[in-house]
């Protein structure tokens, strides 16, 4: 039986608010725009009607699905293409749940279908993040780079790129639990 090398991206919570509020508001101003205001005006169609469908539509595409580990890749998973991140330079993985918190988002996405971008805290510094529940947070550092990850068992996905990596879990760092236990 093959290790796992494919791991799904869950929601958390505080995903699943932020895209609802978010998708209630880019549909609610079409609708009143629809309904409300000089419908012959071009510029009233895009700014009430186009522009909010447009901005739904474009982080829709952006939309964690997974995450798939190779022998050389990490590939997440998007709507309609694969991110694809190299794993030469690995030096650790580590499951953190807090890795997120007291984050400040630098360039990217915060909460609409995922967190992915740019972000940077006390605790890791600056960090690309590939996220949907933050509280299944992996943190992987390379030489030159961090990353998060959010898959839905973060303990299994550290031990199979541990073991595509060629790596024990003594080279590759100390792990905790979600739970914050070692």
């Amino acid at each position: 039986m093959n290790p796992r090398t494919t791991f799904n991206a869950p929601w958390g919570r505080s995903l699943k608010v932020m895209t609802g509020l978010s998708v209630l508001i880019l549909v609610g101003i079409p609708a009143i725009g629809t309904f409300a205001g000089p419908h012959n005006n071009p510029i009233w169609i895009f700014g009430m009607i186009a522009m909010p469908l447009s901005i739904l539509l474009i982080a829709a595409l952006f939309t964690i699905r997974g995450y798939v580990l190779t022998m050389d890749a990490l590939l997440i998973r998007r709507l309609v293409w694969n991110t694809r991140v190299g794993l030469s330079g690995l030096r650790s993985a580590e499951v953190v749940a807090e890795a997120m918190s007291g984050s400040i988002r630098t360039c990217g996405n915060g909460g609409m279908f995922c967190f992915a971008g740019k972000f940077s805290n006390n605790r890791l510094g600056s960090y690309r993040a590939f996220a949907t529940d933050p509280n299944r947070s992996v943190v992987l550092k390379f030489s030159d780079r961090t990353i998060v990850v959010t898959p839905d068992q973060p303990d299994d996905f550290v031990a199979r790129i541990n073991q595509l990596s060629g790596k024990s879990p003594r080279t590759m760092g100390h792990f905790k639990t979600p739970s914050g236990s070692s």
